[in-house]
This record gives C-alpha cells, structure tokens and sequence, in this order.
C-alpha cells in the first residue's frame, strides 16, 4: 500500500502525541525542543540530529540542558524514512532555510495527497535580521511558521504577501528560552558583568580581539566587579555559525593575560543570567533573554550600528552603548514599547494561539499535502540544488543510496564510518580556525 494510503487510515486518537524535533546545531536543538515543550504536552520527545559540519556534540547537548527521550544522528533521507516509518503527530524543523526546504519536499513526496501525516512547525531560533525573504521562503509550506514577536509576525507575512504565497501559516509566539527569576537588584551597582559572544560577529580577528581587550580593560578600571565572557563552544567546536577566531586563543595573546576579575566560562546562558547585573554583547539573542528578566543590557556600538552586526535590530531599544559608556557606569534599560513589541514581555502565554492552531490542525486528522512557494515552477534553477545538497532528486524523493539501512552493516562497518564521520569533521574544523585565517594573513603581506 502507498505510503499515502496507509498514513490516510491513521487516526489521532491516541491521548499522547508523539512528537520529534530536527535540528542542525546545538542552538537550534535547544529552539526545537523547548518549543515542543511550549506547544505540546507530549511526555515524550525524539530528537535527531542533521548530519553536518555543526552537528552539536554531547558536551554542547549537555550544557543546552533539554533531553530527548531518544536521541539520533541522521542524514536528511533517513530522516523521511523515519517519518515514514513512525507515527509522529507534530515534527518541528530546527534548521537552516534550506534543509527546512528539504524536508518539506520530502514530506509531499511521502504523502502527495491529502493525508494523516505529521503537522510540521518551523521558525527562527532568534533576532531575524538577515535574509529575511530568502529564509521565509525556504520555510513556506510548513504548516505552522512561527514568529518569535508581533514585530516578526508582521514582516513575516509581509514578505509571504508579497510574492502571493498563503500567510495562514504565520503564528506569533516568543522565543521558548524567554524565562528564568526576573533581576532582583535593580537599581543597585552591577557586580557580576558578563559579555556574551557570538561565533560569527564580529567576524574580524582585529574586532573580536579589540572587545575582548574592552572587556579585559572594564575588569581592571572595576576591581569591585566581576567580567565573564560567556563562550558558546570550545575550540573545534562548531555552534549554528562558523567560528574562526575562537576567544580563548584570543585571550592567550593578551599582554599580561587577563585580569584576576575576568575570565572565560561556560554554561547554560540561563543559568549564567541568573548572577548576571550587567550583560553586555554585540547582537546576540542572550540580550532577549537578559531583557526579559529585567537585567540591564547593553548592545554595543563600538564597531558601528550596521546590519553586517545585527545590532541595527537593537535600534529604538534604549540598549545601544558603548564600552566607553559602560566604564562611565551607564546601566541600560529596555524601552517597554519597544521590548512588547519584540515579544519581550507582553502577554503570559505567548504560545497560546500556536497550541490553538495546532489543536485544530490534529483535530483534522487529515491534513492538505505540503505545499511549499518553490516548485519546479517557481523556482527551477534554485529549488533542484538545495534538494541536491540533502541528496534529495527535484521531486523530493531520494536519490539513490540516499538512504542507509543501519541493520544492513556490520558492527564493525557502522564504527568505522562513525569514527571518519568525526576525523572529516576535525579536519574541516581545523580548516576553518587554523589554515584559512593563516592563507588569509599570507595574502595581506
């Protein structure tokens, strides 16, 4: 019987939804599944993990601090395969744009009709500030496209609207991780500084040495404080971006090293913020998070407010600062309009309407097939590489050998493609932070 078929005989009449999050990085891990959390009430979630350069490994999946009831690295097709395979109510995709675009491509070749098939929810694991029609796009034709504020919701639907495509999917919620005690010392000196970094901006070895020299410099001219720099991954890691200038190499190089009152750290962000008097960073989605609870936020414009930064989405927060106006004592307050309307405070229960929608998408029982805006049609020179790249043919299906049976291997054959698996990703990681930043240092001489 088809694929189709079968899934059109399933019923949602089990009390428990089984729920599975696909994700790409250890950021995008911890979106999926605390938005799970948020919109499901499943006592179970299955977690796995695309195959890829930024495949999170077991300490990054630690320090997010969600688990999975069952855990597993997959490549896209074997992923299909175990949509096929299961009965999963509700999917959600942690993932880039266009792996997004993949599956949802290879969800209407599984089922090309109307089907019981899962309810697939996508979105943004933070500050949208880039690519925004390109990512949009890609993630059409997922069932529920979720905005992390009313702010998103508005120009998410703008750009769907705009190109003709339906906006029935967009749904504004909040970034999941928008928890934690609210700050308790408001109004009292700052103690405990943490500078949040980011992998990828800024992206200069001169920029991410002159913060971190700020940083170092804030620690001395306030013994009475304590500076933390909050890493996101250990040299060879790899988090949702590329990190080719890791600051813990930086901070080897600094004349003297750093002060007795900074240091590196590690951990869950959530955690850390709850020490945190003063959070300081370039653009990162911590400074929702620090918002959020209360906490005094500085974004910094010490490299300019531009786009290639993500702080120009900062713009109108009452947050914008410099290093030099922190060492003055300045303490920055979110503005209240602007933070509701990024979906930083506001309502209690901001995944209420998303939980709605999804109520009335399973009570269906039967749902539409995928229809994502690119087709053959829409897009014919862009569309069949982004399937290429998840070894996906144009129609969504698999391309041959695509698809692995593990049970089919050896012992002895799935260890030894594991163990290349891990020496491929060493050698491209090292690629990246150690031999191109030196070719690049070769060609400015």
């Amino acid at each position: 019987m088809p694929a189709s078929n079968r899934a059109a005989t399933r019923t949602h009449t089990r009390t428990a939804l089984r729920v599975a999050v696909l994700a790409d990085s250890d950021t995008r891990w911890k979106w999926g599944a605390l938005t799970a959390r948020r919109l499901t009430s499943a006592p179970h979630l299955t977690g796995y993990l695309l195959r890829g350069r930024a495949t999170p490994t077991a300490r990054q999946l630690g320090e997010v601090g969600v688990r999975a009831d069952r855990l597993s690295e997959v490549t896209c097709a074997q992923f299909l395969a175990e949509l096929e395979r299961e009965r999963y109510d509700v999917v959600v995709l942690a993932l880039v744009g266009g792996a997004v675009q993949a599956v949802l491509h290879g969800v209407r070749a599984l089922w090309p009709e109307p089907a019981a098939r899962p309810v697939l929810v996508t979105g943004y694991v933070g500050v949208v500030y880039e690519k925004l029609a390109d990512g949009l796009l890609l993630r059409h034709g997922a069932d529920l496209v979720l905005a992390n504020s009313r702010h998103d919701a508005g120009r998410f639907r703008a750009v769907y609207e705009g190109v003709g495509a339906d906006t029935g999917a967009v749904t504004e919620t909040a970034l999941p991780f928008l928890d934690g005690a609210a700050h308790e010392r408001a109004g009292s000196p700052a103690h405990t500084v943490v500078f949040a970094v980011q992998p990828s901006v800024p992206e200069s070895r001169a920029d991410r040495a002159y913060l971190l020299e700020r940083a170092a410099r804030h620690a001395r001219l306030h013994p009475e404080r304590e500076v933390l720099i909050k890493l996101r991954s250990r040299p060879g890691e790899h988090t949702t971006h590329l990190e080719e200038q890791p600051y813990q190499r930086l901070a080897e190089r600094i004349p003297g090293g750093l002060p007795a009152n900074c240091r590196l750290v590690y951990g869950n962000m959530g955690e850390v913020l709850d020490g945190t008097d003063l959070l300081v960073t370039v653009s990162s989605t911590a400074a929702l998070e620090s918002l959020h609870r209360g906490i005094p936020t500085a974004v910094l414009t010490d490299l300019g407010i531009r786009e290639a930064l993500g702080n120009h989405h900062f713009l109108g927060s009452g947050c914008l600062a410099s290093w030099d106006q922190l060492d003055a004592g300045l303490l920055p307050q979110g503005d209240p309009d602007w933070l509701a309307g990024q979906g930083v405070s506001g309502a209690d229960d901001s995944f209420a309407a998303a939980r709605a929608r999804l109520g009335e998408l399973l009570g269906l029982g039967v749902l539409p097939a995928v229809a994502p805006y690119y087709t053959q049609v829409t897009a014919p020179g862009y569309l069949p590489g982004i399937l290429a790249r998840h070894h996906l043919a144009p129609d969504g299906t698999p391309l041959p050998g695509a698809v692995r049976e593990s049970g089919a291997e050896s012992r002895l054959r799935r260890w030894l493609r594991s163990h290349l698996r891990e020496a491929a990703r060493g050698a491209y990681r090292h690629g990246v932070q150690r031999v191109a930043p030196m070719i690049r240092r070769m060609g400015e001489l």
